[in-house]
Order: structure tokens, then C-alpha cells, then sequence
């Protein structure tokens, strides 16, 4: 059931998933807030976590995995670093941008899960459960970004 479709749809979604954790990074790394840089660190392990796990079972499948992220996360990163600096609320400024990236990392997802007949059981399954953590992630980054607005009103 392994096809040159599954290759290609998995290494975009691990580019996908180089990008989100590099940004959660920058973003830990430009907060001064403490409770959020925690989380925003914890969000990078956690998608350090998905490449792994992706890159995993592509090995079994003796699919070569992609190692770094792409073009387009890298200008995301460096658009957030401009509007972090030019922001009066720096850590809502990080939110949006965290919440943009999740809610594009979750339609792709469900873009490589429309395509599910083409996949190993297995695969699908590992789909499934990190589109779900990244729907629960993109609820905490509003109900995150709620607090921070409340903050500075």
C-alpha cells in the first residue's frame, strides 16, 4: 500500500512539521513572558515529536524522509520576528502567527487525509491523532490569545 503518493504527502507534512517546531522556537526565544515561553518551548518538543514519529514509519517503508523544513516557514519565521519588533503586544503578535501556522499545518493535514485510501492503516492512524493535537493546540492558542488581549486592554 506504500506509494510514491505516500512518500510525497509524508515528507510534506514533515517539512510542514520542521517549520512549526523552528517557529515555536523562535517564538520561546523572543517572548520574555515565562509561562509562555515554557509552552511555546513545549510545542517545539511536541512537534520534534511528530517529525520523529513520521520519519519512523517512512523508514519502515523504506521511504526516504525529508530533513528540513521549507522556504515558506523560513520567510513565516522572519515575517513574525518583523512584527514581533514593530508590536506594542509582543506576545500577541507571536500568538497570531503561532495560530496562522497551526491553522495551516491543520488543512494540511486534512488535505493528506482526504487522500487516506492511499495510505497504510498505520499511517492514517498517526494522522488522525497529530491533526487532532493540532486542532487541540490552535484552541489553546486562542483561548492563549484571549488572556494576552485582555492584558494590554
Amino acid at each position: 500500500m506504500t506509494t510514491v503518493k505516500t512518500k510525497k504527502y509524508l515528507n510534506a507534512l514533515l517539512e510542514k512539521t520542521y517549520d512549526a517546531q523552528r517557529g515555536y522556537s523562535n517564538a520561546a526565544e523572543v517572548t520574555n513572558h515565562v509561562q509562555l515561553k515554557r509552552w511555546l518551548a513545549q510545542q517545539g518538543v511536541r512537534r520534534t515529536e511528530f517529525a520523529a514519529v513520521l520519519t519512523g514509519e517512512m523508514k519502515r517503508m523504506n521511504k526516504t524522509p525529508e530533513l528540513d523544513g521549507s522556504f515558506t516557514g523560513d520567510m513565516h519565521r522572519g515575517w513574525m520576528n518583523i512584527k514581533v519588533a514593530l508590536s506594542l503586544h509582543k506576545d500577541e503578535s507571536i500568538l497570531e502567527e503561532c495560530l496562522t501556522g497551526e491553522k495551516y499545518a491543520f488543512q494540511e493535514y486534512g488535505k493528506v487525509l482526504e487522500n487516506k485510501d492511499e495510505l497504510p492503516p498505520s499511517v492514517v492512524s498517526i494522522l488522525q491523532s497529530q491533526k487532532d493535537e493540532i486542532q487541540s493546540t490552535v484552541n489553546e492558542i486562542m483561548s492563549l490569545e484571549d488572556v494576552a488581549h485582555k492584558q494590554h486592554l
